[in-house]
């Protein structure tokens, strides 16, 4: 792989950061094969994007037939029937009793941008709330809603306006739901009046701050004030979207309904597409071409999308989420004592996570979460770490992963818990 990364080096901006130097060959479900023949198993799934895992038989057939019926139309130039049915199919799925309506774009980030878009076009208002803590993307609106400033907004000049941040409630970090409420409360006081937010965005589970997850009762707590001051709730579902939590949406744990959804990662099971869905008369404020994209909701990805959905309900991925948790959850509980690193074991569903502190202090241990990846990936298990101080380790492997890949990995993270403490 040397030679590999010498090219890489001299041709690929290193803004672009790479977690590993495994360069793929192919991959199948949950397991990937380098260039060189190594075999290792994905607990990374492209950050949450193969919930299906990869190559998934029905993703490739229906990308295949859509291959060779045709590739790019542009909707709003030539529309076709699979972008219509899509939506449709979305409209039903997404949690809301109300009528709602859907656009597709193509990243993530574009699906948050055209959220705020929309909220601000049919409120009327300009100020958009997020959390500390919550990504949103690398675009300036993206970077502007996001709530960590390393390596996503470092040296890239003034945010975009109007961006207003909570602390997250986070009782491991001294932050109950209250205290967030209160920071709120502060907020409308001292520096924006309520009347000018368009809305409140939120992660269920916030993904790159450490997968915490939104505590009981809060966000019931966030509808009201929508409601009471004419605010929309945004909901960024696209690292927790699709069966990731044990539910299709997260949102589905809060027993109340967002106003706009963000969804990209698992919807396309690996192909670039991503989605907006809410309330309809909110989806229909902006005026027609006010929304869109050159490649939004790209045939191939609407019909990768369509696979997604059907393998999710035919193999009862939801389910399976919650037994792959549980299992992974119970095998770090049993080694905790071994690791008095560890701090903290949590996440809906496969949506997991290992906090690390070091031993016996409240101070963030981002050290050994890195060598635990490190020895985890040297014995063929790739894992992520994420968090604001960069202690946690995120748990992502597709949610098809065969019961004895599962368990070999569990070794491999055993393993390499013990071997990182030296």
């Amino acid at each position: 792989m040397t030679d590999l990364t010498t090219r890489k080096d001299a041709a690929i901006s290193r803004g672009v950061g790479m977690t590993t130097q495994i360069y793929a060959d192919r991959a199948e479900n949950a397991e990937i094969w380098d260039k060189d023949g190594n075999r290792y198993i994905d607990f990374a799934a492209g950050i949450a994007v193969v919930n299906t895992g990869h190559r998934h038989p029905k993703v490739i057939e229906a990308v295949r037939a859509q291959l060779d019926r045709f590739t790019h139309t542009c909707h709003q130039v030539v529309p076709y029937e699979s972008y219509v049915a899509l939506a449709e199919r979305l409209n039903a799925l997404v949690p809301g009793d109300f009528a709602k309506k859907t656009i597709f774009a193509t990243t993530g980030a574009e699906a948050v941008e055209n959220a705020v878009k929309i909220a601000r076009h049919a409120t009327g208002r300009p100020g958009i709330i997020s959390f500390a803590g919550g990504f949103h993307g690398r675009t300036f609106m993206g970077m502007a809603l996001t709530g960590k400033v390393q390596p996503y907004k470092a040296g890239f000049g003034p945010m975009m306006p109007d961006i207003w941040h909570l602390p997250f409630p986070n009782p491991l970090h001294g932050v109950s739901a209250e205290d967030a409420l209160k920071a709120l409360d502060r907020l409308f006081k001292a520096d924006l009046s309520p009347e000018r937010v368009a809305a409140i965005i939120v992660e269920p589970v916030q993904g790159e701050g450490g997968f915490y997850e939104v505590p009981p009762g809060f966000m019931e707590q966030l509808r009201g004030i929508c409601d009471k001051f004419g605010m929309l709730l945004i909901a960024d579902e696209v690292q927790t979207g699709f069966a990731r939590t044990g539910k299709l949406f997260a949102m589905e744990h809060h027993g109340v309904a967002a106003d706009l959804v963000t969804m990209a990662k698992g919807l396309g099971g690996g192909l670039p597409i991503s989605a907006v869905t809410g309330r309809a008369e909110v989806m229909d404020s902006p005026n027609p071409g006010g929304l869109g994209g050159t490649y939004a909701g790209n045939p191939l990805g609407v019909a990768a999308a369509h696979a997604v959905l059907d393998v999710i309900e035919e193999e009862g991925l939801c389910d399976r989420a919650i037994r792959l948790g549980q299992r992974l959850k119970q095998r770090l509980a049993a080694i905790r004592d071994q690791v008095p690193e560890i701090v903290d074991i949590r996440g809906p569903g496969f949506m997991n996570a290992v906090e690390f502190n070091l031993p016996g202090t409240d101070s963030p241990a981002p050290d050994f979460a890195g060598r635990v990846r490190e020895e985890a990936l040297a014995r063929g298990l790739i894992l992520l770490t994420c968090g604001v101080h960069g202690n946690v380790v995120r748990f992502l492997a597709p949610l098809t992963i065969p019961d004895e890949v599962f368990e070999e990995a569990m070794g491999i993270l055993d393993e390499s818990l013990l071997a990182a403490r030296g």
